[in-house]
């Protein structure tokens, strides 16, 4: 019983697994050859390049070290498609990602499909504990990916200056549908962090008792409405405001509205998915980076969550249209464990001059959210969709 239960589990792994690699070239269907090599900054890859490094993932972490009689696709591609790990060896420096005009866009897809089948034939007749934990943690991998494919593709059409279309069915701006009322959260001692059922990532593991003051969270996010007043009352130019960094930030940047708003003769539209759009007063705010979110809740008298009141309060709110901004740094949980070798490298080094996100967005995969998801990002990066929700 136990062994069919172990096939079955591993059946439907296989059947994610294949799911996950064809959605993500489902997301570039509707590219144009010429986008996939694309680097406007440095945040953001070329669509391309996910391809591939979700590819090499796989490659690199499962056939190569698993599969004795394993031939790589290419032997240059560990050197192009290596992001971060400095365990796997040299790399190709993410600012360059953009001058990769080779391998071509159909190589790298004879690449994708060639350790897709390789894959797929190999974990469905060999199976351990290990390499279960290593293809779903790729698996993974390439659904983050998947977020940061449409989140980069926004940006590489955001910012042509055509403001091209990517989709018609992808709805970034829903209004909220109810009305915000204060949820009253009472002092006390809550548990945080993944209790260890399902996939996690090591960072939301190490669950432990924080002791919260009795706080007051939304029940809705803040709406572009609501920010278009912060602007219109000099909110970008009241340096009481802002953080002494932050406000750097909006001086040397000329920053003035949340990035992809456009005034165009008096009236305020965004750049969407969709192509160019009238802003929905109502819909959530997005594209607004720490910073923002922070002087936007100074201006309302208001602050960000913690993290942990985040998590204490989520049962009692609607989440995951936006990624949600909270006021806590990004640090190791307590008994905080780095794995060793590369895979030690995924979470833990990051853990510095970061600030936490909650809850998920509209460019989130499925099967890949959870409470206890904790993503991260510099302060003044805005490019994901990223929105906030005030506590007093």
């Amino acid at each position: 019983m136990a062994a069919l239960f172990y096939m079955i589990k591993t059946t439907d792994l296989v059947s994610l697994f294949l799911e996950t690699r064809s959605y993500t070239e489902t997301l570039c269907k509707p590219l144009e050859i010429e986008d996939y090599v694309v680097q406007p900054i440095v945040d953001v890859s070329p669509p391309k390049w996910h391809l591939g490094h979700t590819t090499w993932f796989f490659e690199e972490f499962i056939l190569k070290p698993h599969k004795p009689d394993y031939r790589v696709f290419h032997e240059d591609f560990s050197f192009v498609f290596n992001s971060y790990y400095e365990t796997v060896g040299k790399r190709v420096m993410r600012s360059d990602r953009g001058n990769l005009s080779r391998p071509g866009v159909a190589k790298v897809y004879d690449y994708r499909h060639y350790v897709t089948t390789e894959l797929e034939a190999f974990v469905s007749e060999t199976m351990t504990e290990e390499i279960e934990a290593l293809l779903e943690i790729g698996i993974h991998h390439e659904k983050q990916h998947q977020e940061l494919l449409v989140t980069d593709i926004k940006y590489i059409l955001g910012h042509n200056p055509l403001l091209p279309k990517y989709n018609d069915q992808f709805i970034e701006h829903k209004a909220e549908a109810k009305k915000r009322s204060w949820i009253a959260i009472p002092e006390g001692t809550y548990t945080i962090g993944h209790d260890g059922n399902g996939f996690y990532y090591d960072n939301e593991v190490g669950r432990h008792d924080v002791l919260l003051e009795s706080f007051e969270i939304a029940s809705s996010l803040v709406t572009n409405g609501e920010f278009l007043e912060f602007m219109k009352d000099g909110g970008y130019s009241d340096f009481n405001l802002w953080h002494a960094e932050a406000w750097d930030w909006v001086q040397q940047q000329q920053i003035t509205q949340p990035m992809y708003w456009h005034q165009i003769e008096d009236e305020w539209q965004y750049y969407t998915l969709q192509g160019l759009q009238k802003i929905d007063p109502h819909a959530p705010l997005c594209h607004i980076s720490y910073f923002e979110a922070f002087a936007f809740a100074q201006w309302k008298g208001c602050r960000l969550p913690t993290e942990f009141e985040w998590e204490a309060a989520q049962q009692h709110f609607d989440w995951g249209s936006r990624w949600e901004w909270t006021e806590s740094a990004y640090l190791p949980y307590p008994r905080y464990k780095k794995a060793p070798g590369a895979i030690g490298e995924y979470n833990g080094k990051f853990m510095v001059n970061q600030k936490v996100l909650r809850g998920g967005s509209v460019a989130t995969s499925a099967k890949h959210t959870r409470p206890t998801y904790r993503n991260f990002f510099q302060p003044n990066l805005r490019w994901q969709f990223t929105g906030l929700r005030l506590a007093k």
